[in-house]
């Protein structure tokens, strides 16, 4: 649950492949380590439905329909195995099921695959030798390919190209994800997630509820069972299971999909309270909001896109009667009657803390401390003992996280999406990101400059489709999908597929892309 490789292996990379990124947007700085490879040498593969800005000076463009990114992954090793482009050695001492993999992707061939993909079968073909040929390698994926009904089966498809060409352990090589914002793997580490402890413990396993309580002075058995995710979560509290919520910095009235049912969520809560630095379009449906704090104003830990440990310094004060979120759920531990277990002085003991529950578990955090994080300009987990020097490169020597030490190849299937195109509905939507503005736009739509820049949302289209529609630059066009309608400014481009819109969902109320989405997620 963390990049593989330190952002300074990608320069070391002869191709970078990226795939749903939008990299030069959405992560300017993760730009600059692929300019290095170019400088040197190194080929560039971008996948996606749009011209994205990284796209003008690929080397190959892979313009792949939504929702098919599989199939072409599928293809890609299809030609791998057909063109001998393999490592046999690293497949037979460091992986088990190559012939899985193999079986699933023995008819996906590169003519199938343009059938299923609008990718031109030469493009697939030639995507295949940059990889397979290249002594070191690097896949960069993200949103674009994860957020989807079938996210999983994406990824282990793009992983199953590294396994099969060797490129894991090394350096130039990996298949990473890049995180979607600020700290999203930190949380990770610490337990956030619903089926998570501490160290990326599995909250199902005994052992792992076992040694995290020990930590924590609990019994074991007061520890919860795997709770619901996000998504499934607004379902419940929609259906009336879920009564009260408390959110931090959480608005998903304007990020989660099908925004009107969140809406409706929302209010059919009984008790809903809201940790947030500003009064977000989820906070309007709020029965009370406390004034918490923005990363600048607090001190702790961040753990970047590559998976290095940052300290954060805050840099001023909460205003007014804001306060720190820390020192908020301490209260409210207190006031439920739990705060012998809250004893905290400040956040260093917190984090002192969490490298205690780590211990053991895959993101073990023992051996660092603020004062090695801060000198050393952070560090890699795992750092299992003081004094070990962290852990840059994950799989160092083809050495896997499995109990035998070998990485799984995955044999995927070809499946279409959740939801596809029809009469009724015939053009495929992807929503995504623009420069100026952050996730659901709680702090950049109050930035002058950056509202100025983009200040709505646009349904960026081909020439072609315009005019199929009749449509020019900057006409009001509605977009409207089996859940809602959104109306506004035509932005046609030549940088799209021509049976694909575009629309940023950065925009609340009338202008959220995210009444359009679909609720359905990945198994």
């Amino acid at each position: 649950d963390r990049a593989p490789n330190p952002w300074s292996d990608i320069p070391l990379a002869d191709v970078v492949w990226t795939a749903g990124t939008n990299v030069a947007e959405t992560f300017p700085i993760t730009t600059s380590y692929i300019w290095r490879a170019r400088d040197r040498g190194a080929k560039l593969i971008v996948q996606d439905p749009r011209v994205v800005p990284l796209a003008r000076t690929a080397d190959l463009f892979l313009p792949v329909r939504p929702g098919t990114d599989s199939a072409l992954f599928g293809a890609v090793l299809h030609e791998l195995i057909r063109n001998d482009w393999l490592d046999h050695d690293f497949i037979d001492n460091h992986t088990v099921d190559f012939d899985q993999a193999a079986a699933a992707a023995a008819d996906m061939t590169p003519a199938w695959a343009a059938e299923v993909t609008g990718v031109p079968a030469a493009r697939i073909a030639e995507a295949a030798e940059l990889w397979g040929t290249s002594a070191t390698g690097m896949m960069l994926h993200a949103r674009g390919i994860e957020q989807q009904s079938k996210g999983t089966e994406n990824v282990l498809a793009a992983i199953n190209l590294g396994l099969a060409t060797g490129k894991f352990g090394k350096p130039g090589c990996g298949v990473s994800t890049i995180t979607g914002q600020g700290n999203g793997q930190g949380g990770r580490e610490h337990g956030h997630k619903c089926d998570q402890l501490p160290g990326n413990r599995d909250i199902t396993i005994p052992e792992h509820r076992e040694a995290v309580a020990k930590v924590w002075g609990v019994d074991e058995s007061e520890i919860p069972g795997k709770g619901l995710p996000a998504t499934a979560l607004i379902e419940a509290i929609h259906a009336g299971e879920i009564k009260g919520l408390l959110s931090i910095c959480f608005n998903p009235v304007v990020s989660a999909p099908d925004v009107n049912f969140t809406a409706e969520a929302l209010d059919k809560l009984e008790f809903y309270a809201v940790i947030d630095f500003f009064l977000s379009e989820s906070a309007q449906h709020a029965d009370v909001v406390l004034a918490g704090s923005l990363h600048e104003e607090d001190e702790g830990t961040s753990t970047s896109g590559e998976g290095r440990i940052i300290k954060i310094n805050a840099a001023v004060d909460p205003p007014g009667k804001a306060r720190r979120d820390g020192d908020i759920l301490i209260d409210i531990a207190e006031r439920l009657g739990k705060g012998d277990h809250f004893q905290y002085a400040n956040n260093e003991e917190i984090f002192d803390e969490l490298c205690r529950a780590s211990s053991g578990g895959k993101a073990d955090y023992t051996g660092a401390t603020w004062a090695r994080i801060e000198a050393e300009m952070g560090m890699f987990w795992p750092v299992p003992e003081v004094g070990h020097p962290g852990t840059p490169r994950l799989y160092e020597g083809g050495k896997f996280f499995h109990p035998d030490g070998k990485a799984r190849f995955h044999g995927i299937a070809w499946r279409e999406s959740a939801e596809v195109i029809d009469d009724d509905y015939p053009v495929w939507l992807t929503t995504g990101r623009v420069v100026s503005q952050y996730l659901s736009g709680t702090q950049t739509r109050r930035i002058k400059a950056l509202v100025d820049q983009y200040p709505e949302p646009l349904c960026e289209m081909h020439p072609r489709l315009a005019d199929t529609l009749g449509v020019a630059d900057g006409d009001l066009v509605t977009v409207t999908s089996r859940r809602g309608s959104i109306t506004l400014p035509a932005n046609v481009v030549n940088t799209i597929r021509p049976d694909t819109v575009f629309i940023p969902y950065h925009w609340p109320g009338g202008k959220a892309a995210n009444q359009l989405t679909n609720r359905a997620v990945d198994p």
